[in-house]
């Protein structure tokens, strides 16, 4: 059990390292939008993505 929880992290750290690393400027201002961002909007945008993950992961098995 630990592993699969390992190796998500792993890949969670990979996809989340590839814009910063390819795109720096695009990343930047990317975060600089996001704070422009309301509360309630990345409320939102985090359920979105939370929901996003659990079908996939439905899914999946």
């Amino acid at each position: 059990m630990l592993t699969y929880w390992l190796t998500g992290l792993a890949l969670m750290l990979i996809i989340e390292g590839i814009m910063p690393f390819l795109f720096p400027d695009l990343w930047r201002e990317a975060f600089r939008k996001l704070l422009l961002l309301s509360d309630g909007q990345l409320r939102f945008m985090g359920m979105t993505a939370m929901l996003s993950g659990l079908l996939l992961l439905y899914w999946t098995q």
